[in-house]
């Protein structure tokens, strides 16, 4: 596969309100999972000065020391807008708490959508063995070993936004900055990143991520969205990136150019396994990842039905019997 140059972020500093560049300060929740990496990084926009108005990216979960953190950081200034790059739990919560206390508006595209019936009818995708079950206790970010490895992340459907930002309008500005929205569905469908047009600086939420390559689990998340919205940021030459989880990457360019040829290079893999003989995603993940843990299998198996979903949608793969792609499904090439 292409190598990614990640970049790891080597001190969370929990707790604390670091102040990262001129205009952009950090606070990292402590929340370290195998989604949120060491934790959920809540930005603050605008100068540290009392008395200035900022703006909040992603204030993050619902934990009291996160939301005493964010309190003391904001202490004395005007909190001008609460933007929000997509809803699940690890991102949205607090922007509940932090309206209430400021009065800011809550910004993004929208809501994440509630599943459908038919959604919700999809069977589940049981783990194969004790190994896939059990979480392995010696990676403190993974989930306990008591605990099933979780397939995605737990979703926020109580936020529903105060004002609704169109892509590439202005959410939000103060002295010296101005925020800026641009969609980026994919990773989920209300997904979006906000750009400090001052700095060309772009806050990416999940849609890239400096430590890891981002989840595409369906029925929200959509390959597809996500290989356009890739493409998007590729062309918007952004000088820097600030992903609510890890580092910031500062040679934009070459990063999500290695992330799309790296879902480019998947995507090849399992229409070559179909055409293989290769019939269910369950076989095809125990192929493409045999050199991944089992524990991460079952959230394998999500990415790849959302690769197998774009694939059938090109008209290069079907559904054996009809219907639509699950997990279950049986493939055949075209």
């Amino acid at each position: 596969m292409t190598a990614i140059p990640f970049v790891t972020l080597a001190d969370a500093r929990y707790g604390e309100a670091v102040e990262v560049a001129p205009l952009i300060r950090r606070v990292v929740a402590h929340n370290p999972s195998k989604f949120t990496y060491l934790g959920t990084g809540t930005y603050i926009v605008g100068s540290p000065a009392r008395g200035a108005s900022v703006a909040v990216i992603d204030p993050g979960p619902k934990l009291d020391e996160h939301r005493d953190a964010l309190a003391a950081a904001l202490d004395g200034q005007t909190v001008s807008a609460i933007l929000v790059t997509h809803c699940h739990a690890d991102h949205s919560p607090l922007a509940a708490w932090l309206r209430a206390e400021t009065g800011a508006p809550t910004v993004a595209f929208g809501p994440h959508p509630r599943p459908t019936d038919d959604d919700l009818d999809d069977p589940d995708d049981p783990a194969d063995d004790e190994t896939e079950r059990d979480a392995d206790a010696s990676t403190p970010t993974d989930t306990p070993s008591s605990e099933p490895a979780k397939i995605e992340e737990t979703t926020d459907h109580d936020f529903v936004p105060d004002v609704r930002a169109a892509d590439g309008e202005v959410v939000a500005a103060g002295d010296g900055w101005t925020m800026r929205a641009v969609l980026t569905p994919g990773h989920t469908s209300n997904h979006t990143c906000f750009t400090l047009d001052e700095e060309r600086a772009l806050f990416t939420g999940d849609h890239i991520m400096g430590w890891s390559t981002t989840v595409i689990a369906p029925p929200d998340g959509d390959m597809r969205a996500y290989f356009e919205s890739l493409r998007r940021v590729e062309g918007r030459r952004d000088h820097t990136f600030w992903p609510t989880h890890g580092a910031p990457v500062t040679d934009t360019a070459p990063f999500v150019e290695a992330f799309i040829a790296h879902r480019l290079q998947r995507e090849a893999n399992v229409l070559a396994a179909i055409r293989n003989g290769e019939t269910s995603i369950k076989e095809i993940v125990r192929l493409l990842y045999a050199d991944v843990r089992k524990q991460l299998h079952a959230p394998a198996r999500r990415s790849v039905l959302a690769h197998v979903i774009k694939l059938v949608d090109d008209g290069v793969v079907a559904v054996d019997g009809g219907g639509r792609p699950r997990i279950r499904s049986i493939y055949r090439p075209v």
